[in-house]
């Protein structure tokens, strides 16, 4: 009887102490989420780029298509670079300036399209936490320097025909070079200030991101802190370097036009609306392109139109930048001559 009486109570005892155990037992979703906040983010997270299309038969069309973009957009830009670089003839800010543009084109498309083109080779779609958080970098950073120096070129091309008397003596090459390694450091600054503040934010949803690279309104809508001085920078830095550049440039033609207007020679207003067209055309492109992937990644559309959109910003425009230039300028079309008959002629 008094050992039945032992039994009994031991039993008791093991049943409510296993009670205990799993009460003090964790879910999933929180181990999850405190593993988060315990801040090793790097060895967990992973998110999924779901692409442009997850039609298996569409993905070798997919893959030709970006690598012939990516391959014109990097030979096009290295042909502006090398045409200025080499004939002193462009040796003037505006070419300086466009030589740096290209250069950015080459360096923001490389950021985005060649890990899409691995992630389609290997049918691998997904990226880890600090690749994807360097994408998002790189993503901010190149275009903020676009920006910046389409401003610049927007200026140099009032100071050229509305003060051409004192163009070289403001256009210097000492800000030349002050004025982008300005742009620069701006650019630097800023992308930094975003990604330390993400780097904060935790993730409990399913981390799938509608678009072909991390993009970084998308990873602010899968976080499950509070994004809201995420948000607040986001916006005021789209206010600071994106609207208020654009009115630069603005009111940069506005005083162009007016300019022009006076000329009474018809070949000068020819000559000034030529040296404008090439600028205006990479201007309307880039910030067509850019509101487009603003407004659709904001607004609740589908993930076909925003991955549209994001094509057209991130790999059309940087493509089109050098058929623009080279197409619609003098002074280009005839370097581009010069140094094809000095490489016939070393032949």
């Amino acid at each position: 009887m008094l050992l039945n009486l032992k039994i009994e109570v031991l039993y008791l005892w093991q049943k409510s102490h296993s009670r205990r155990i799993e009460s003090f037992r964790v879910p999933p979703t929180r181990r999850y989420i405190s593993h988060m906040k315990a801040g090793n983010k790097t060895g967990i997270l992973v998110f999924t780029l779901l692409g442009l299309s997850e039609d298996p038969e569409l993905q070798p069309l997919i893959f030709g298509l970006f690598l012939s973009m990516y391959l014109v957009t990097v030979l096009g830009n290295l042909l502006i670079i090398l045409i200025i670089s080499f004939d002193s003839h462009l040796h003037t800010p505006m070419y300086f300036f466009l030589s740096n543009l290209s250069l950015v084109d080459i360096c923001f498309s490389t950021t985005i399209v060649p890990n899409m083109l691995v992630s389609i080779q290997t049918e691998n779609k997904a990226i880890s936490y600090m690749n994807c958080l360097t994408q998002v970098y790189f993503s901010m950073f190149f275009p903020i320097l676009d920006t910046l120096l389409l401003t610049m070129m927007a200026y140099d091309r009032y100071v050229a025909i509305c003060q051409p008397l004192h163009y070289m003596v403001i256009m210097n090459p000492r800000l030349c070079g002050l004025l982008v390694f300005i742009t620069w450091f701006i650019g630097v600054m800023t992308s930094l200030l975003h990604i330390s503040l993400m780097m904060h934010l935790n993730f409990c949803r399913d981390l799938e991101i509608p678009l072909f690279f991390c993009e970084v309104t998308q990873i602010l809508k899968l976080a499950c802190s509070d994004t809201f001085l995420n948000s607040i920078l986001l916006y005021f830095m789209t206010g600071v370097l994106g609207v208020f550049p654009l009115l630069g440039i603005l009111f940069s033609y506005s005083r162009i036009t007016s300019s022009i207007r006076k000329m009474s020679s018809l070949q000068g207003r020819q000559k000034a609306f030529a040296t404008c067209g090439s600028h205006l055309a990479v201007v309307s492109l880039f910030y067509a392109t850019g509101i487009g992937v603003y407004f659709s990644s904001s607004m609740i559309l589908s993930s076909q139109k925003i991955s549209v959109a994001s094509v057209m910003y991130t790999v059309v425009t940087p493509m089109l930048n050098p058929f623009i230039y080279s197409l619609r300028n003098k002074d280009v079309q005839g370097a581009m001559g010069r140094l094809l008959s000095r490489a016939f002629s070393c032949l």
